[in-house]
């Protein structure tokens, strides 16, 4: 009964929260699931996240960015992600290949289809079985960061408004380009419903 479901969305949209809770709901349900992140889920690639995110990394290269990204994916990939999906678990990712398109394709204009190609190369193709994109409006995002003491301040919190709606804009076109994986959920709402509307799209997603 393998899923692999990724969590997606700008900055403050309540994935990450919500992935915990469905978590706890689908475990409590006799689902055998694991939980990891993007970019980091193992020793190695939690290395290399912690190069991409360091505030004081503010003269990374775009292309360097996106390169470090797809070195962690594969690692995470080889050592966490295929073990788990081999093993019949599900899957829930804390973001993945999609995070790379926005972000470094769209909104730092290199181009979706040249990050895509380094991210076919790392992953050897594989991608989720469900997308979910959890949409909202990034004034509304980071003024949750703003409001969450708790929260890891990053080096992508700190880009300009304009970096952020790129980010959003490249979601959504990817949604589009892919509609047979993607459910985009609103992340405007309760968490509550939030998180009902994602357990609601793995559901049916789960293969019977």
């Amino acid at each position: 009964m393998s899923l692999f479901v990724t969590f997606e969305g700008g900055e403050g949209s309540g994935k990450s929260s919500a992935l915990r809770l469905l978590d706890e709901r689908l475990r409590s349900e006799g689902f055998d699931t694991v939980v990891t992140r993007e970019p980091g889920g193992t020793p190695i690639a939690e290395q290399i996240r912690n190069v991409i995110l360091d505030k004081a990394n503010t003269k990374m290269d775009p292309r360097t960015e996106a390169l470090l990204y797809a070195a962690s994916r594969r690692q995470h990939l080889v050592e966490k992600v295929w073990p788990a999906i081999k093993e019949g678990k599900i899957v829930l990712c804390d973001r993945y290949l999609d995070s790379s398109l926005a972000y470094q394709g769209g909104a730092r204009g290199l181009g979706i289809e040249n990050v895509l190609s380094v991210n076919m190369f790392a992953t050897e193709g594989t991608f989720p079985d469900l997308t979910l994109l959890f949409d909202i409006e990034p004034e509304l995002g980071l003024e949750r960061i703003a409001k969450n003491a708790n929260r890891e301040v990053n080096r992508l919190d700190l880009e300009k408004i304009e970096f952020h709606h790129g980010v959003r804009k490249t979601f959504l076109s990817l949604a589009e380009r892919y509609p047979e994986r993607f459910v985009i959920i609103d992340a405007s709402q309760t968490l509550e419903k939030v998180v009902q509307d994602a357990y609601d799209a793995i559901m049916k997603r789960m293969p019977r």
